[in-house]
């Protein structure tokens, strides 16, 4: 970055040209947006076309836009119509729709009503990440053949590593890879090669449930269908990795209990970060006043033993970090799909188990801090350490369930971590320490 602002400054474009050249596109798109409208233009016309096109490709949707104000409006189609179809379908979600028309509005019809379809498909399935730019291939072509038309049409396509075999209806038949074709004799039939048990998802299949498919599998590429089995598209690791950050983004966000942002944080305005932190701040404001009625219920005994109100903060917040370790643990264990519904009382049960362990440890540790070391009364220190065992097993069992209730009912389970369970435990806390109190010192 230091090098290309120093050659701008001096005005040294030849140079800052050969520059340009060595580095990677991502890297270049990074330094557009760091430097002011004018000198990102200036860069960006110094690139050679096919970089340029590259370059684009990886601005962020936002600077995307804000991007395609800067230059002409030919130049701008043109750059568009030289991008990767699936790039093209996410510039094209991002921008207002009277700028969509005028790009579109000399491209060929086939092509505009393909774009059409691909906009109007659901936000976050298959087919709104989903690329058509793949190798087809028929089952009577020969090994010779097949090498032949990837030769042809294959420096157009995403990926060539995995082939597609359809009939003259579009059926998907079956798969195969790069690496079979080469290690095939040429005059090998693709039928007699193709593996017919691959996997694919349809166009509807939410993202998140494509990337899990991945994860497990372990591909490269995955076919997308419609309801009649028909090829369509694919779907690229490269996109995949993206609906994983994307995903992960969006829990971070649910479970700090804000409204999930697309933006990055430089790039979020004050007002914005307000809309999107201020909503849940004040639910959970609000439904902290349960607790509050809670402290008024008991406030008479409270105020005969004063002393029981030095420990309420240490039972909420060991509470609420033990249902946090266990919420945190289950949302990603729900995401990565290492749990499912039916397994609810075995988890449970484990947890039953987990926590129990953790209450009687903690309990003795708070027992020897209470009485041997700071001195407080045996029944006092008896109480607290009680609560502790009632409150970390009531938390921990909480923590790891909500979130599978979440998802049963179409929530996302990270809506049920930390501060959503923070909020619940502390009421739950409060009633549990001053009921075992009042039986313990007849209040």
């Amino acid at each position: 970055m230091e090098k290309l602002l120093t050659l701008l400054e001096e005005k040294k474009f030849k140079d800052l040209r050969g520059y340009l050249s060595t580095l990677h596109a991502p890297d270049i798109a990074e330094a557009m947006q760091e430097v002011n409208n004018k000198e990102s233009l200036l860069i960006f016309r110094l690139l050679p076309k096919d970089l340029a096109v590259e370059v684009f490709s990886h601005m962020e949707p936002s600077y995307q836009a804000e991007f395609s104000e800067l230059i002409k409006e030919n130049e701008l189609r043109e750059l568009v119509n030289e991008l990767n179809f699936d790039d093209k379908i996410d510039y094209l979600e991002e921008i207002p729709a009277n700028l969509v028309k005028k790009i579109l509005q000399n491209t060929p019809e086939n092509e505009r009503r393909l774009i059409n379809q691909f906009l109007n498909y659901p936000e976050y399935s298959a087919g709104s990440i989903m690329t058509i730019e793949f190798v087809d291939l028929k089952k009577h072509m020969t090994v010779r053949d097949a090498i032949n038309r990837i030769r042809k049409i294959g420096v157009d396509k995403e990926t060539i590593y995995t082939c597609y075999v359809i009939n003259n209806e579009r059926t998907l038949e079956g798969i195969i890879s790069l690496k079979e074709l080469i290690l095939s004799s040429e005059d090998s039939k693709i039928e007699s090669i193709m593996n017919r048990d691959y996997i694919s998802v349809e166009t509807h299949t939410n993202q998140e449930d494509v990337a899990d498919k991945f994860l497990k599998y372990d591909l490269l590429a995955m076919p997308v269908v419609d309801s009649e089995n028909r090829l369509v598209g694919i779907i690229t690791f490269d996109d995949v990795m993206d609906v994983m950050e994307e995903e992960t983004t969006k829990d971070f966000h649910i479970m700090a209990g804000m409204q999930i942002s697309e933006e990055g944080y430089m790039d979020s305005s004050v007002a914005g970060l307000f809309k999107k932190r201020f909503p849940w701040l004040a639910v959970l404001m609000i439904s902290a006043t349960f607790t509050s009625a809670i402290m008024e219920h008991y406030e008479a005994m409270i105020a005969s033993m004063a002393i029981l109100s030095a420990n309420i903060p240490m039972l909420m917040g060991t509470s609420g970090n033990a249902g946090s370790q266990a919420s945190t643990l289950m949302v990603r264990s729900i995401a990565v799909g290492d749990v499912e519904f039916r397994d609810l009382f075995k988890i449970l049960w484990k947890e039953f188990r987990v926590s129990f362990l953790i209450g009687i440890s903690l309990a003795v540790l708070n027992f020897i801090r209470m009485y041997l070391i700071g001195s407080y009364n045996f029944l006092l220190s008896l109480v607290v350490s009680l609560t502790l065992v009632a409150t970390i097993t009531l938390a921990k069992l909480i923590g790891s369930t909500l979130p599978m209730f979440a998802k049963k009912i179409g929530l996302d389970p990270a809506i049920m971590a930390n501060p959503m369970i923070s909020t619940i435990l502390d009421a739950l806390v409060l009633i549990t320490y001053f009921t075992i109190s009042a039986y313990f010192f007849n209040l």
